[in-house]
């Protein structure tokens, strides 16, 4: 696709963004994929190795965790933001097997101020799950776990706001002195409850001796990230942000407390990257035709037996960086409205529309009843959500094979109605369409100039 045609999305030549609108997975490593050659750079502002970005190209399926999607397309800078935390051994594992199927990682940076995660965290995480976990078995069988990928990315985000035993990747690759009292101190901190709770206690010596190879690994894709963005945006160039996780897991504006521990929303755009976001002229909205969720929380459209299996399936809902099977639901309008409203969405994409081929019907909640009053608003905090019963619009089926078209006016009638219902709800195009996994499938909405048919 030429890269013009997205001018749109960016009118004043800045910045632009692609957050995801419901609980995660939409497709958005497909989209920044999709977007990145009509960008100078793209980045990573939040999040670490607890987000999948699947991306088909030409065949060939790449899961990227902490790499920005960008990173396919030569002349992009992909860069790893300070509100981002990584996970170094999963950074060099992704690098190495990048650099394995001939991908150039030569473009990619990581901010001198992004935490982190240590071996520490992951057994914290583990091990806080597992609490949790039995605790609620001692309550009558009720969990009070949040369903984590036990990644550390929470105990980290944690260890950022403690401060003197957080680790940010200057102090790793500087090394000396530093970086070894504050894995003392944190070992110090956090070993007597790993034990406590029935983990074993871990060695300062050997976690800073495993640390050193992969220090020397990362320095020199390690910068100032902040400045070089600033950089690429004075000299005229257009920065592509690339939001991991989505906004109803976010912490301050998601399903709380069944969130992930960063802001994944565009409002975190700013403070994960030093951007400020009076820069940012378009937002970027993926959503899927359906609803899926992974851990745990509530979801009011929630679906179970035979077809939701058959969603799942048609879809490959398992997650992309823990292989577990999603949760499928109808599609949220309630939540949609929210999220629109909350991350100033300025386009839609819609995704996985050709995977309800074929249903008999298709559902779409338009409202909520809790307690026998019903509301178009969305209840972001978990014990009120929980009690809400959706509100359904029913739409009939397609029969139709859609993974071949490639504009709105070759879907069939049915299928163009689920889009149109989609647009009079947010207020906002949908700019893009989904109608299979690889690049090229996938109508462009978005006409030179313009937005709209």
């Amino acid at each position: 696709m030429d890269p013009t045609r997205f001018d749109a999305l960016c009118p004043n030549g800045r910045a632009a963004a692609v957050v995801g609108l419901q609980w995660g997975d939409e497709g958005k490593g497909k989209y920044v994929d999709l977007l990145a050659p009509g960008f100078d750079a793209v980045a990573r502002y939040n999040g670490g190795a607890n987000a999948g970005h699947t991306i088909v190209t030409g065949g060939q399926k790449y899961a990227l965790h902490l790499v920005p999607s960008g990173i396919l397309h030569k002349g992009v800078r992909a860069v790893i933001g300070n509100g981002a935390v990584v996970d170094p051994f999963q950074l060099v594992k992704e690098i190495d097997a990048l650099a394995a199927r001939g991908v150039d990682t030569a473009a990619l940076v990581v901010s001198i101020r992004a935490h982190v995660v240590m071996p520490y965290h992951k057994a914290m995480d583990a091990r806080l799950e597992a609490v949790m976990e039995e605790m609620g078995k001692a309550q009558g069988g009720r969990t009070t776990a949040i369903g984590t990928t036990k990644r550390g990315i929470g105990p980290t985000y944690a260890e950022k706001a403690l401060r003197m035993t957080a680790v940010r990747m200057g102090d790793l690759v500087r090394g000396g002195s530093i970086l070894e009292d504050r894995v003392r101190l944190a070992i110090g901190v956090h070993n007597p409850a790993i034990v406590a709770s029935g983990g074993e206690a871990l060695d300062a010596a050997a976690i800073i001796d495993e640390l050193a190879p992969i220090a020397e690994r990362l320095r020199p894709f390690v910068t100032d990230t902040t400045y070089l963005l600033h950089d690429v945006l004075r000299a005229g160039g257009r920065v592509l942000f690339e939001g991991g996780n989505a906004t109803l897991l976010d912490i301050d504006h998601g399903t709380y407390p069944y969130v992930t521990s960063s802001s994944c929303s565009a409002l975190g755009i700013s403070t994960g990257s030093g951007v400020p976001g009076a820069m940012l002229s378009g937002v970027v909205g993926i959503m899927k035709a359906y609803t899926t969720r992974v851990g745990l929380g509530p979801m009011p459209t929630e679906i179970h037996g035979e077809l939701a299996q058959t969603i799942r399936d048609r879809g490959g809902e398992y997650g992309t960086t823990t292989g577990r099977p999603r949760r499928i639901g109808w599609l949220d309008l309630v939540a949609l409205r929210y999220s629109a409203m909350v991350n100033g969405v300025t386009h839609v994409a819609m995704t996985m529309l050709d995977v309800l081929g074929g249903l008999d019907e298709i559902r779409v909640c338009s409202a909520y009843e809790v307690d026998g009053v019903r509301t178009e608003r969305f209840l972001p905090d978990a014990a009120d959500l929980a009690r809400a019963t959706p509100v359904y619009e029913v739409l009939p089926g397609f029969a139709e094979d859609i993974s071949g078209c490639r504009s709105v006016g070759e879907l069939p009638a049915r299928a163009r109605a689920l889009v149109d219902l989609v647009e009079r709800a947010l207020g906002v195009p949908v700019a893009f369409v989904g109608v299979g996994p690889d690049r090229e499938q996938t109508i462009l909405n978005l006409p030179q100039g313009g937005v709209g048919r």
